[in-house]
């Protein structure tokens, strides 16, 4: 018997596991497949920026990773000497979000707190053991063949949503190719555990470009720590993997009877970007989309970044408040933020990577030239959104404070305006499943959002807290109108 849903996911990593929660907070019918019946143990993501923390508090998870986590106090790139080439620092305890800049965590510990999540809401269906293994269009949706512990059984979807990965079945069945931006390298990754109940050798996360070998040694959650080996030209991966060959690698910085190995695994690390995000009905997100070297730790923030945009744009669809041609803007309105940070993590990567001592001499003397301090910066802030939004708007909103509480929670996934007196125009909006507060109501964070209204009457956020715009309320109200409609924010004298 086919069975009916509105979405269907498949993959229930992090990212389909925050799509999950998003859609059944907004009370969409979804179902979430996996092939696996268990969490991967092993860590493998390892680093969340404060918006992605933001985020995962609107999906339940970032309470448990914030008890298992810890803030890298610096990000040095260091050269074979131990001269630092460049650096980033702390700009302080909080982001504007009321979250870390930065976080170092245990990927299970976000899986687990995910799922539990989403087992509380009752429109979204867990299915483990369920893998994919075709599908095909009919009318709007699609109906997929879904391998099951009992059979091949039918679901049909009005979406499929890839959420499984680098080599996502979605997105080959779909025949969608990748965007090569010119990085392959293989790197032996190396997980372990502190002896002796130590909770961490270091609070910066180093990357050694030595052109011998070039490490990546970081922090990870309390009591845990990772490596990284660049493989040499002629190494094979059977040639690094044994205790013996670890140990070697790792007694050059540290004592390695200091750690216990967790997990040992050959990676090549890319830089590619699906041509195709949105085909019809099927849509993809996080790795199936795009993959990016690690260097910047955005790999996991930026596959929720596109669960958190595509979300509710989903809903929006599916509830009729807005044209199907809202779903083109996820891609055009991600990829390039997505570009940009694979353009940084190749450029980190590169400076890392160099491998022929030459080349390595000359960009040591280079980047030696400047001073030290010149050399050391505040930790890089993204920037946000190029379309989507009204001029002017773009960026990460701050949270505030209301009635105790963050704004974001008595928000919930759902568009904020934030108004310096009540309107009709509020009124309305609150009753199309918008959220409306005015600024006087605000028990901190107020100053930060009055500076991005720059004088204006209101600001309104987008369910995923990138600023919409400011202006009049009423003005902004239709412009958000416009944009749901098409899929295009247009220019409103008004609003802008």
């Amino acid at each position: 018997m086919r069975e009916e849903t509105d979405v269907l996911i498949v993959g229930l990593g992090p990212v389909g596991a925050a799509l999950g929660v998003y859609l059944g907070r907004m009370g969409v019918k979804a179902i979430a497949i996996e092939r696996d019946m268990d969490v991967y143990p092993m860590p493998r993501a390892a680093h969340l920026d404060h918006e992605t923390m933001r985020l995962l508090h609107l999906a339940g998870g970032a309470e448990a990773v914030s008890k298992a986590s810890q803030p890298l106090s610096a990000y040095e790139f260091r050269n074979a000497k131990g001269e630092l080439l460049m650096g980033f620092s702390q700009r302080g305890a909080l982001a504007p979000t009321g979250w870390p800049w930065t976080s170092m965590f245990h990927q299970p510990t976000l899986e687990h707190a995910l799922r539990a999540r989403l087992q509380s809401l009752p429109s979204v269906s867990v299915r483990l053991g369920h893998a994919l293994k075709s599908y095909r269009v009919e009318g709007e949706g699609v109906v997929a063949d879904v391998e099951t512990p009992d059979g091949t059984k039918e679901i049909a979807a009005r979406f499929l949503i890839g959420c499984d990965g680098g080599n996502s079945t979605v997105r080959r069945r779909a025949e969608i190719g990748f965007d090569d931006m010119g990085f392959d390298e293989p790197w032996l990754v190396i997980d372990t555990v502190l002896k002796g109940g130590v909770t961490r050798i270091s609070t910066a996360g180093l990357q050694y470009c030595d052109p011998a070998r070039p490490v990546t040694s970081m922090p990870m959650a309390p009591g845990r720590h990772r490596f990284e080996f660049m493989l040499l030209p002629h190494e094979k991966p059977e040639d690094v993997v044994s205790d013996e060959a670890i140990a070697s690698m790792i007694a050059v910085y540290h004592d390695p009877a200091q750690f216990e190995i967790e997990r040992r695994a050959v990676y090549r690390f890319h830089a590619l970007i699906a041509k195709e995000w949105r085909k019809g009905p099927v849509i993809l997100a996080g790795d199936a989309a795009h993959q990016m070297p690690p260097f910047l730790g955005q790999g996991l923030c930026s596959g929720t970044r596109d669960a958190a945009n595509l979300a509710w744009k989903i809903e929006a669809v599916l509830r009729g408040r807005a044209g199907d041609a809202l779903l083109d803007s996820y891609q055009v309105e991600r990829e390039p933020h997505v570009r940009m940070i694979t353009g940084m993590a190749v450029a980190l990567g590169k400076i890392v990577c160099t491998q022929d001592t030459e080349a390595a001499q000359a960009r040591d003397r280079d980047m030696l030239a400047a001073p030290e301090e010149k050399r050391m910066n505040e930790i890089i802030v993204l920037e946000g959104l190029k379309s989507g939004v009204m001029p002017g708007g773009g960026m990460v909103a701050p949270d505030a404070r209301l009635e105790g509480a963050r704004l974001d929670d008595a928000a919930g996934f759902a568009p904020i305006l934030i108004m310096r007196e009540a309107s009709e125009a509020s009124h309305a909006f609150a009753a199309a499943g918008g959220f409306a507060v005015t600024l006087a109501a605000l028990e901190s964070g107020a100053e930060a959002i009055e500076a991005l209204m720059n004088g204006a009457s209101a600001l309104l956020v987008r369910p995923d807290r990138y600023v919409f715009g400011a202006g009049d309320a009423a003005a902004l109200l239709s412009a958000w109108s416009a944009y749901l409609a098409s899929g295009h924010a247009a220019v409103s004298a008004a609003a802008a």
